[in-house]
């Protein structure tokens, strides 16, 4: 390509990021209204950080790269790296798992002491609202919800526990829903105990996540000297790697970041938990999920 078609290229380029730019700067300042029907999925909760703060930052980042370099796909992806800098290893899908964790502990202990007042569990539930992380707030709004316009308790409490989809959580509205069934006494020390081995899990969480915090480092630490050393040949050594320049130059960078991304999704893939299968494994309102196969996966 001459000079003047690669101008124009970059020109257009810095002009679609600088709007792009202004109009992540103007959605983060003015916010992205929550769902409160239930909590966020992957895609909304990547949208929020791209239309929030940190795509503003990556914009204006990918910007100065592309500028510096004249490389489109340095440009996009030091964008793409600065958006998922901070999931390097799976970190925030373990925050997340692990705020959902001390969330339900928290509401299981808040169940337990207001049961032990001598108030019923159609009492406790609405009662616990107050108190709840913002990890269940939403399901447990619906729970509350379909109490108040008489939707049978055990009912109520499946649909509660598919919102949720946690394992850990499963354990809990089980022993909601057999007592919500049987009205039977304990339920006070079986929520202790529930309680108590969340609570567990969750410390068993938190020192793994502390163990891998080291390993994240290093794999940050590798990935920014190896981008800046490439980057700091394109400005500062331009005559090395002129061969870039060109369109099949453009293509083997393409090649180099997707082995990168690979090597990316590869980590968070081995960072994950393996949950275990839910207990109440069939989703409410599908065949096999009342009466005696409403445990699902328990069998």
């Amino acid at each position: 390509m001459d000079t003047f078609t690669t101008t124009a290229l970059l020109a257009v380029f810095l002009g679609g990021l600088a709007g792009a730019g202004l109009f992540l700067l103007v959605v983060a300042i003015r916010g992205v209204p929550v769902r409160a029907q239930a909590g966020p999925g992957r895609l909304e909760r990547w949208l929020r950080d791209v239309m929030g703060w940190r795509g503003a930052i990556a914009l204006v980042l990918g910007a100065i790269a592309l500028a510096a370099t004249g490389w489109v796909v340095a440009g996009v992806g030091v964008t793409l790296l600065a958006l998922g800098w901070s999931s390097l290893g799976g970190s925030a899908a373990e925050r997340r798992a692990m705020s959902r964790l001390d969330g339900l502990a928290v509401w299981t202990e808040s169940l337990r002491d207001t049961i032990a007042g001598a108030v019923g569990l159609e009492q406790a539930i609405p009662a616990s609202l107050r108190v709840a992380a913002p990890t269940i707030r939403g399901p447990l709004e619906n729970l509350v919800g379909r109490l108040h316009t008489r939707v049978p308790m055990p009912d109520a409490l499946r649909r509660f526990a598919d919102e949720l989809n946690d394992p850990s959580a499963d354990l809990i509205i089980a022993a909601l829903i057999i007592n919500a069934r049987l009205r039977g006494p304990g339920l006070r020390d079986l929520l202790g105990a529930l309680s108590e081995s969340v609570r567990e899990e969750l410390d068993m969480r938190r020192r793994v996540s502390a163990e891998r915090r080291s390993t994240r480092r290093s794999v940050q630490i590798v990935v920014g000297i190896s981008v800046g050393l490439a980057l700091g040949m394109g400005i500062f050594n331009r005559g090395y790697v002129h061969v870039y320049d060109r369109p099949v130059g453009q293509a083997v960078l393409v090649l180099v970041g997707a082995l990168y991304a690979a090597g990316f999704l590869w980590l968070r893939k081995l960072a994950n938990f393996d949950s275990p299968e839910r207990l109440l494994a069939v989703p409410f309102g599908q065949p096999g999920a009342g009466g005696d196969a409403e445990w699902g996966g328990a069998r």
